[in-house]
């Protein structure tokens, strides 16, 4: 019986679907990384923002919180746009290049 399923696997394609799964798991990985070290500087970027809204917002008797949640906001949303263009460029790119060798 293993000697039937040794014949039946093809090694040329098990070879390239691990070098595919390789492939996507270090991005994936690398993803993962990223957004991890992201989430760090957002901390870290929280608490400057936070304090620089609290004392310029101190003399103007408005809530920081709700200055600081909307500021941040605003950043985190065109930052997330500027990232989905670039990716979303990335990707025609990359497709436009597997129809061109594929």
């Amino acid at each position: 019986m293993l000697r039937r399923i040794k014949e039946k696997i093809n090694p040329k394609k098990a070879k390239e679907s691990i070098s595919v799964f390789r492939a996507e798991y270090r991005k994936a990985a690398g993803t993962a990384i990223i957004a991890a070290f992201s989430f760090l500087i957002a901390l870290v970027w929280k608490d400057v923002i936070a304090l620089y809204v609290n004392n310029a917002l101190k003399a103007n008797n408005i809530n920081s919180e709700l200055a600081s949640a909307l500021l941040v906001t605003f950043i985190a949303v065109i930052g997330m746009m500027i990232t989905s263009r670039i990716l979303a460029n990335k990707a025609e790119n990359d497709a436009k290049e597997g129809i061109k060798t594929g």
